[in-house]
């Protein structure tokens, strides 16, 4: 895998809602990215493997301008199936649960994009924390609403077409990171269809025909890297969620 050392930018950065760099004020935000240089990863890198005992935490963010960093979690199932847990993007933390809870890593990490991540040792982690109290009120509640998340919705992708995976996804992303705009509701982060098939591990053809389906019923519009949500309470019908 090739990897390459990345300088940390300054500046003032938007951050995806309901990520853990957005809850943080400017400076405990540069803060935490200084902590570690970030290195950079191409699709298909594993950041973090289920059962691995190594301690780091790692931050994303986006390689370039424009784009966005994505992860999928997953995690391999006593049946042998594996199961999307969640998606993480730019600003999110990824393994800080293993760290938290000092114990084997229960998921998987895996780029869905090119992203740059910063390795975060679980110690100097836990240091920042300790000095950073507004910061360790933020890892809370990001844990607490990806918890609520998960017992509200419990999805499970076995039995189901790309059409459904797809629309769930769609969804989460809504619910975590979209935003209001004119016609509907953005995502919040950049992704093509390519991306968004790696998230549910369904080929490019397979994703193309998915959405394609999704907009000839009115529910979602393409635009470049993403796609724009127009029939909400439809995107919810074909998720088969309601």
């Amino acid at each position: 895998m090739s990897q390459e050392t990345v300088a940390t930018g300054g500046g003032r950065r938007c951050w995806p809602d309901g990520t853990l760099m957005s809850r943080l004020d400017e400076h405990t935000g540069a803060e935490l990215i200084s902590l570690v240089p970030g290195i950079r990863y191409p699709v298909g890198s594993v950041l973090i493997s289920q059962g691995a005992h190594d301690m780091c935490v790692y931050l994303l963010r986006p390689a370039k301008p424009g784009t966005s960093a994505c992860v999928k979690v997953t995690a391999c199932l006593e049946n042998g199936q594996e199961a999307l847990l969640r998606i993480g993007v730019s600003g999110d933390v990824v393994g800080e649960q293993a760290v938290l809870a000092q114990r084997a890593r229960s998921a998987t990490v895996v780029a869905c994009s090119p992203l740059v991540a910063h390795p975060i040792p679980g110690p100097q982690f836990m240091e920042f924390l300790g000095r950073r109290p507004a910061a360790w009120h933020a890892l809370t509640l990001m844990i607490t609403e990806r918890l609520d998340w998960s017992d509200r919705r419990r999805l499970s992708f076995a039995g189901h077409d790309v059409k459904v995976h797809l629309a769930r996804v769609i969804l989460e992303l809504v619910d975590r990171h979209g935003y209001p705009e004119a016609g509907g509701y953005a995502l919040g982060v950049s992704l093509s269809q390519a991306e968004l098939g790696r998230l549910i591990g369904a080929g490019q053809d397979a994703t193309a025909i998915a959405v394609r389906q999704l907009r000839q019923a009115g529910i979602v519009q393409t635009r470049y890297r993403g796609l724009l949500v127009s029939d909400l309470p439809a995107l919810r019908s074909a998720a088969e969620l309601e």
